[in-house]
C-alpha cells in the first residue's frame, strides 16, 4: 500500500516491537506505523520505548482491536493516530502524511469508543493490564505478586477491580474477552 504512494519511502521494517525499538533509534523515520500486537515486546510498550529514546518520529498504531482501552492504552504511550487494518476504505498513506503533518488520526469506528462491556470511565489501568497478561498465562495471585513485587492481595484486589470493570465473574470468562479483544499477547 505504501509503495504506491511516490511521495512515501519505506525505510525500514520490523518483525517485533523489540526490532522496531532498535530500528527506530538507528533510522528515525518521520513516521512509524507501530502494530498493537507483536511477538518479543507489544506495539504499547515499543511506543513508550521509542519515545523515551526521543526518536524523533511520530506513531501511527495499526490494529485489528477497536477496544477502547486499546485505543486509550495507545494514546497515552504517546501514539498520534489509531487505525484499523479492517477498514475497507483505509487510507494509511493519507493517515501517515496526517500524523506526520502532527495532526491526530482516528480510525472513524474508534473516534467515538463504546466502552468495555461494564467499563467505568478510565478503563484499564497499565497496571491491570500488566496484571490480566499475567492472569492470562495462568498464574496465581501468588505468583503474580512475587514477579511484580507486590502482596497477594494487591494483586487480589487488582483481578477483582479487572473484572468489576468489565462485568466479568469468572477467570476463564476475563481470559477468553482479554483474548478476543487483544487486551494482551500471546505468548
Amino acid at each position: 500500500m505504501l509503495e504506491d504512494d511516490e511521495t512515501l519511502s519505506v525505510v525500514g521494517e520490523a518483525s517485533d516491537g523489540a526490532e522496531g525499538v532498535k530500528l527506530a533509534k538507528e533510522l528515525k523515520p518521520d513516521v512509524i506505523v507501530m502494530d498493537c500486537q507483536m511477538p518479543v515486546m507489544n506495539g504499547l510498550e515499543a511506543t513508550r520505548k521509542i519515545l523515551e529514546a526521543k526518536a524523533g518520529s511520530a506513531i501511527l498504531m495499526l490494529s485489528m482491536h477497536s477496544e477502547d482501552t486499546l485505543v486509550k492504552q495507545a494514546l497515552e504511550a504517546g501514539a498520534r493516530g489509531y487505525v484499523l487494518k479492517e477498514a475497507l476504505d483505509l487510507d494509511l498513506a493519507g493517515a501517515i502524511k496526517n500524523v506526520a503533518a502532527g495532526q491526530t488520526v482516528l480510525d472513524p469506528k474508534v473516534a467515538k469508543p463504546q466502552g468495555l462491556k461494564g467499563e467505568r470511565e478510565s478503563g484499564l489501568t497499565p497496571r491491570e493490564l500488566e496484571i490480566l497478561q499475567h492472569i492470562v498465562a495462568g498464574k496465581s495471585n501468588k505468583e503474580i505478586a512475587g514477579e511484580l513485587e507486590l502482596s497477594a492481595n494487591t494483586i487480589a484486589v487488582h483481578r477483582a477491580n479487572i473484572m468489576d470493570r468489565l462485568g466479568i465473574h469468572k477467570t476463564a470468562e476475563l481470559v477468553v474477552y482479554a483474548i478476543r479483544n487483544g487486551l494482551v499477547n500471546l505468548p
